[in-house]
């Protein structure tokens, strides 16, 4: 590459907003669109979760042997790990109908019962977020799962009349990136649950190889060991860095995504070496300069860092905390000593981290 001027030019008010979400998990908006173009149709593409592919794969054929429609199957997990993607495998593999909705969408036991009257047998229903359905769609779906029936009220007050509806056999597949909310009964009905764990930055090289090829990209081995290195160990973001790194590549570079490429690009976009962004860095540099390394109030940080409580306690602090920088404790949130080092700041000399300094500290509460 050699001469990189221009690299880090001011960015324009539309890429300072689109910051805030270049390292989240969920996906935006027509992002969707460009995912599915990415996404393994067989389970043998899929990159990573072995003993998943493993297990899942054995599900399958078992059913397939047997003639049947597979045991349901519970999905769980963080955002960006591929739960969508397993759903769609599932009824490709066993040449089924696949059927999608969300928790959220299923809001009254009649939605749920629109949904199932049209299944045929063999159909694959996929559920996201089916931590989020209404109690009364769930205790409709205990039935539907177990004895493929739902009884479906008809007038109301004493002349009401449950008339039974038999349901073909199908595949139910929940996805939750909350597992512990699910109700114990629902949860015991799944014949299979699996949990996706994040990804080993291996894995995530050749998920970027493999994307890099189907968009058409020129990518060097260590142009993608770049991207992730710096992915969160999730594929959903691990994509979204390619093609921010592919647009710096077409404009700025020569095309081809090279480590120098990428790294200039990424920094452009504030996604450090570590995967933190500007937001994760706020944070910490809050917590180490203005509070002394903690215990801090999670408002008090939010309120620091110009964002919302929920913006920092479901966007950054996950992050912060798998990756060692930040703790939770009973009186905040506390800064631990690799947080200091990635900062580039000394410890302060007072300082023992989250197991030593924490009773005597001042609180910096809500």
């Amino acid at each position: 590459m050699g001469d990189e001027q221009g690299y880090d030019d001011h960015l324009s008010a539309a890429e300072e907003a689109h910051l805030r979400t270049l390292t989240a998990a969920e996906a935006e908006g027509d992002e969707r669109a460009v995912e599915a173009a990415l996404r393994p149709r067989t389970l043998d593409e899929v990159v990573g979760q072995v003993r998943v592919r493993e297990q899942l794969g054995l599900v399958l054929e078992a059913a397939r042997r047997r003639g049947r429609a597979p045991d349901h199957v519970l999905l769980s997990g963080p955002p960006g790990l591929g739960k969508t993607t397993l759903a769609m495998i599932i009824a490709a593999e066993m040449s089924a109908p696949l059927r999608l909705t969300s928790g959220p969408a299923i809001t009254h036991a009649g939605d749920l019962a629109a949904i199932l009257s049209g299944m045929n047998e063999g159909d694959v229903l996929f559920v996201d977020e089916i931590h989020r359905m209404s109690r009364p769609a769930e205790e409709m779906l205990y039935m539907a799962m177990e004895d493929f029936r739902v009884d479906v009220v008809v007038g109301k007050g004493p002349g009401a009349t449950a008339i039974p509806l038999e349901i073909p056999p199908f595949t139910l597949v929940g996805a939750t990136t909350r597992a512990g909310l699910l109700p114990g009964p629902l949860r015991d009905r799944f014949g299979f649950t699996a949990h996706l764990e994040f990804y080993e930055p291996e894995d995530l090289d050749r998920i970027v190889r493999r994307s890099a090829g189907l968009l058409g990209t020129t990518l060097e081995d260590d142009g993608s060991a770049e991207i992730a290195g710096r992915s969160r160990g999730t594929p959903r973001i691990a994509n979204r860095l390619l093609r921010r790194v592919r647009d710096f590549a077409q404009v700025r570079a020569d095309g081809v995504v090279t480590r120098e490429v990428a790294r200039a690009a990424l920094d452009l976009y504030e996604v450090d070496a570590s995967g933190l962004d500007r937001l994760d860095r706020a944070v910490l540099d809050a917590l180490c300069r203005r509070f002394g390394g903690g215990p801090v109030g999670v408002s008090t940080l939010a309120v620091a860092v110009g964002e919302e409580r929920e913006t920092v306690e479901e966007v950054a602090e996950p992050f912060l905390v798998r990756s060692g920088l930040l703790a939770r404790t009973p009186r905040g949130r506390v800064a631990t000593t690799a947080a200091w080092a990635h900062l580039g700041l000394a410890v302060p000399a007072s300082y023992d981290g989250p197991g030593g300094r924490v009773a005597d500290a001042p609180l910096f509460d809500d």
